[in-house]
This record gives C-alpha cells, structure tokens and sequence, in this order.
C-alpha cells in the first residue's frame, strides 16, 4: 500500500510540475523575477517573442501563448499598471544575465590604482621613463597615482615637488584628467589620481 501511495503521489507530483511550467528551476529566488505560474497578477502588458507589444491580456492567455512557443513568460516589470510580461526562453535569458555580472565584475576588477613615484630632483631621463610607465597605465584603462616623495631638505621645497607633479600631469593631458585635487599624504608626499579622459 505505502509503495501505491508512493507511485500515485510521484505521478502527481509530475503532472503539477508539468503544468506549471519551469518554474520550479532552480536559481536565485531573491533577484530572480517570477516566471510562469509563479506570476499572480492579471492582467498583465504582454511583450511577445518576437519583441512586439501584444497588448494586455489576461494572464491565463499570456501563459498560453507561451506555452505554445515552448517558452516561459517572465515578469520584467512587476512594478508597472499592469506587469509587464516578456515571452522569452528563461534559461538563455538567466544565462545573459549571469555573463553580463560576470563581465561587469571582471572589468571592475581589472581597473587598478597604478603607482608613478617621482623625485623631485628627477632628472630628466628618469622622469621621461616615469612618464613613459604612466601612459602605458593610462592607456590600459587603469587609474594612475603620481605621487611625489619629498626627502632630506626636499620637504621644505614644496615648490619643486609642485611643479614636478605638473609637469607629469601636463605631459598625459592628452589621454588623462586628474581625479581631483593634489593634496598632501603625511608631511612628506604629494599625490594625485589621473583617469584615462572619455573616449580616448
């Protein structure tokens, strides 16, 4: 008897499942929008599979027509008078959108602050390698710190470290902005950020 019950509860289990469509995949259930039965608004606005506004219909013949294209209907704006709903392939749709993070993530990750760190009694072959490594930064799409180190009796020549720290900044002008102000690191160090300029 209990293995009956068994089968007859499994064989049920099957048919609901099947008639709610794939909503019971797994995946995210806090980010993840509702799709298919588990959408409870009606009516809902209806984007076809083609990208087409369909108008609004109630949500029984939403779930239809996508059951019929062999797709899942996903609510994209359930904040909207009424949802809006998009008959889409909600496996390919997911995958998208976890490769489209994923790409946003790893650009993130791959713009670093890089360090330029000048004298400012630099001589004039050293500051050209400097300047050399911080466009070669720029260019990659990293930020790059210029900062200069004051030592000895250069602490009390500001003055130089100044004019050091322009001299770089002017001579990347034309693929980099400061992001901000020079300032003061400690008594010692004078820094600035530069970022690459929009569209170079």
């Amino acid at each position: 008897m209990l293995v009956f019950l068994t089968h007859v509860s499994s064989v049920y289990g099957g048919i609901i499942a099947n008639f709610q469509g794939r909503s019971f995949q797994s995946r995210d259930r806090v980010k993840a929008p509702r799709i298919n039965s588990e959408i409870t608004a009606s009516p809902v606005r209806l984007i076809g599979s083609d990208g087409k506004q369909a108008g609004v219909v109630d949500i029984v013949k939403a779930l239809g027509i996508a059951r019929d294209a062999g797709l899942d209907l996903v609510e994209i704006a359930p904040a909207a008078k009424p949802p809006v709903c998009k008959v889409i392939d909600y496996g390919k749709y997911r995958y998208e959108q976890t490769k489209k993070q994923k790409d946003a993530r790893k650009k993130q990750h791959n713009v670093q602050v890089k360090r330029v760190q000048l004298k400012p009694n630099i001589d004039t072959h050293d500051f050209n390698v400097k300047l050399s490594a911080g466009r070669r930064f720029i260019e990659a799409g990293h930020r790059v710190k210029v900062l200069i180190t004051m030592r000895g009796r250069m602490v009390t020549r500001k003055d130089i470290a100044d004019e050091v720290l322009t001299r770089m900044v002017e001579s990347l002008s034309d693929i980099a902005v400061p992001d901000g102000s020079a300032r003061m690191e400690g008594a010692n160090n004078l820094s600035v950020v530069l970022v690459k300029k929009k569209g170079k």
